[in-house]
């Protein structure tokens, strides 16, 4: 609820901080003392459009707070985080106004964008008058409404699902069928591509092997000789195999007399003439297999070249061909079956979009159902605000299929008829000024337990209307001040009368400046405020008397 109010330099007000209470609040004043003032003010702060005439002659800038207590609940925080705004209550809303028309905007003191504010504003409160547009007279909102009036969250989430599981089988067959039409284009492509690679038949890892062959190829002829003189320093006369076993038998001779002190150096000679033996078998070996044959280098270069090649062609590694030729084999098998693929999926795509349809009819029937029992209950609360003549409908029509949604296929609008014999239109369109407040309050009253929105404000709507009527536009807005917050602008004594906080709006001359302010009323000025209302400027016991009898039986 909106708990307090403070306004700086906004057209008449120099400086103004107002607190709200729970319940039905009203404001009355006399006409032009400003109540409109107060509402754009308000306006503001909820993210209205900004306009360099609202800021008070001679200032800089014009600036309105806002401040609301709410559960942690409710939608609003949601806002603020998928805007990556932290927040906790109390939500402060802040609006600045310069004068060249410049706007900034502030949640809980964190620069904000003014479309953010309307956002929030629009879950915070709504302002029913005449010129309003927003809330229920955004037909946008209806099918909103008659969804929470009937409870209808759990089909809403079925219907959700299906659409979600509709459009994955949908894009699935685009895909398939975009997938199957660029293949047949490629189909020739194709077909060459992998008659190409399975001719070629690579194998992962074969270019390192090749390159290794083909440089051990191109050096065979040094290489040879290299290990030619090394097997001549190792088993040749004067050789290390030599060497070590002379050394071995020089030692032997005398071990008997030196005892134990060389039997290290005797084992580590057998172990250096072992391990020479074993580098003269490696190097007999690797040059048995040399390969020095010409014709052997030009067959290894010319495959290497070739799969270089097709690689480059195909803007791949070597070493990725296998893969390459197993994503165009598969191609080319989509191709050959392509049409049981996409029947395959055309059937899934079909039982989604049933599945859909289903849900979505049952939320269908759910709303049809709901719209009865709303057009009812608006229709019960029409005769006493002097709208006897008057019918409430709710227009529910498919939606063409290109616009069904998660939300369902259906296009809610509430309308009204005026007279008998009127086809029902677009509240805002068919309802006059006076009428507009009436439906809304109305509305309202069958609605007020299903809004997320804790503060309803109505611009005199009370307008037109005395007597009976007034009373019983009294008595609906002290019951939804039962559960909700509620902000009257009203001339009705009936009214005001009702109110739990009563706040007069007035506007005082001074020498040089006029001012708007607005003064909280205790019960005694709450009598002769109510009194001027029934009596006008001159105040008379008998108005008085009215007054007290309005108030206590309220």
């Amino acid at each position: 609820m909106l708990t307090s109010l403070a306004i700086r330099d906004v057209v008449l007000i120099d400086r103004l901080d107002l607190d709200f209470r729970a319940g039905l609040s009203v404001l009355t004043g006399e006409t032009g003392a400003g109540k409109s003032i107060l509402l754009d003010a308000l306006g503001l702060a909820l993210g209205a459009r900004g306009d360099s005439g609202l800021v008070r002659h001679g200032a800089d800038q014009a600036s309105v707070t806002a401040c609301f207590e709410v559960t942690e609940t409710h939608p609003a925080f949601a806002v603020l985080d998928e805007q990556g705004l932290e927040a906790e209550a109390p939500l402060i809303l802040r609006r600045v106004l310069a004068a060249d028309g410049r706007s900034r905007a502030f949640v809980n003191d964190q620069p904000a964008s003014v479309g953010l504010l309307r956002r929030l504003g629009d879950l915070l409160v709504e302002i029913h008058g005449q010129f309003d547009d927003r809330g229920l007279l955004d037909p946008a909102t209806h099918r909103e409404a008659l969804d929470a009036f009937g409870n209808h969250a759990a089909l809403l989430r079925d219907t959700a699902t299906a659409h979600a599981g509709w459009r994955q089988a949908a894009e699935a067959l685009d895909r398939a069928k975009a997938d199957a039409a660029q293949a047949r284009t490629d189909e020739t492509f194709l077909r060459h591509a992998v008659e190409e690679l399975d001719a070629l038949s690579p194998e992962a890892g074969e270019e390192e092997r090749l390159a290794e062959q083909r440089s051990l190829m191109m050096n065979a002829e040094q290489i040879a000789e290299a290990m030619s003189a090394a097997l001549e320093h190792l088993s040749g006369e004067r050789g290390a195999e030599s060497g070590l076993a002379g050394a071995s038998r020089q030692l032997g001779r005398i071990a008997g007399k030196a005892g134990p002190i060389l039997d290290p150096a005797l084992a580590a000679l057998d172990r250096a003439a072992a391990e020479a033996q074993e580098a003269v078998h490696l190097l007999q070996s690797v040059a048995s297999e040399l390969e020095t044959d010409p014709a052997a280098l030009t067959k290894a270069e010319d495959r290497l070249y070739a799969l270089r090649d097709v690689a480059r062609k195909h803007g791949v590694e070597v070493d990725a061909l296998p893969a390459l030729r197993d994503r165009l084999a598969e191609r080319l098998a989509a191709i050959d079956d392509n049409g049981g693929r996409l029947a395959a999926l055309e059937t899934a795509t079909k039982a989604a979009r049933e599945a859909y349809s289903a849900a979505a009819g049952r939320l269908s029937e759910a709303r049809r159902k709901a719209a009865g029992r709303i057009d009812k209950a608006v229709g019960t609360e029409l005769p006493p605000l002097k709208l006897d003549k008057a019918r409430f409908a709710t227009r529910i029509e498919e939606l063409p299929e290109a616009q069904w949604g998660p939300q369902g296929i259906d296009r809610v609008a509430f309308e009204v008829a005026t007279n008998p014999g009127q086809a029902p239109g677009p509240i805002n369109k068919i309802a006059s000024g006076g009428e507009l407040s009436r439906f809304m309050l109305a509305v309202k009253v069958v609605l007020s337990q299903v809004s997320p929105v804790p503060t309803l404000v109505f611009d005199e709507v009370d307008s037109g209307v005395g007597g009976a009527t007034a009373d019983a536009v009294g008595e609906r807005l002290a019951r939804l001040g039962d559960g909700l917050q509620v902000l009257v602008v009203t001339h009705s004594p009936q009214v005001a009368a009702r109110g739990g906080q009563h706040l007069r709006v007035e506007k005082r001359a001074g020498r040089d400046s006029t001012t708007t302010t607005v003064v909280p009323l205790s019960d005694p000025d709450r009598r002769e405020e109510i009194a001027r209302m029934l009596s006008g400027a001159q105040i008379t016991d008998e108005a008085r008397a009215a007054a007290n009898r309005l108030m206590a039986s309220s």
